[in-house]
C-alpha cells in the first residue's frame, strides 16, 4: 500500500510544529487549505490560544467573486490588518504541510504586503 497524500502532509507538518513555535511577541501564523476555502489563525503556543483569525468565509472576502489565489491574498491581507491592529507585527509561519506555492504563497505574500514580517 501506499503513501497517501493525507499521511505525507501529516507527516511534514510534524516535522514543521517541531521547530515552529509561537509565542505572544510572535505567534504562529498556521494555514489551513480545503477545496473551497482557506484559513489562518495566529497563534500563541504558550497560553494555547488563537489570537487573530481570517478565512474566506469571511463577509469582505467571500463577497468578491475572484480565483482561489487571489481569495488567499485578501486572507493574508486581512489577518496582517487584524494582527497590525492587536499590536503583533512580527509571526513564525506555519505552512502547516502543504507545498509553499499556489494558495499558500499568495497568502503569505498578501500577508507580508499588508505589514506582517516572517
Amino acid at each position: 500500500m501506499g503513501i497517501t497524500k493525507e499521511f505525507r502532509r501529516n507527516r511534514i507538518k510534524q516535522r514543521i510544529r517541531k521547530v515552529v513555535t509561537g509565542d505572544a511577541q510572535s505567534p504562529r501564523l498556521t494555514v489551513f487549505r480545503s477545496n473551497k476555502g482557506i484559513y489562518v489563525q495566529l497563534i500563541d503556543d504558550n497560553a494555547g490560544k488563537t489570537l487573530v483569525a481570517a478565512s474566506s468565509a469571511d463577509k469582505g472576502i467571500a463577497d468578491a467573486k475572484v480565483n482561489k489565489i487571489d481569495q488567499a491574498k485578501l486572507v493574508g491581507k486581512a489577518i496582517a490588518e487584524k494582527a497590525v491592529s492587536a499590536g503583533i507585527t512580527s509571526v513564525r509561519f506555519d505552512r502547516n504541510g502543504y507545498l509553499y506555492h499556489g494558495r499558500i504563497k499568495s497568502l503569505a505574500e498578501g500577508a507580508r504586503e499588508a505589514g506582517l514580517k516572517f
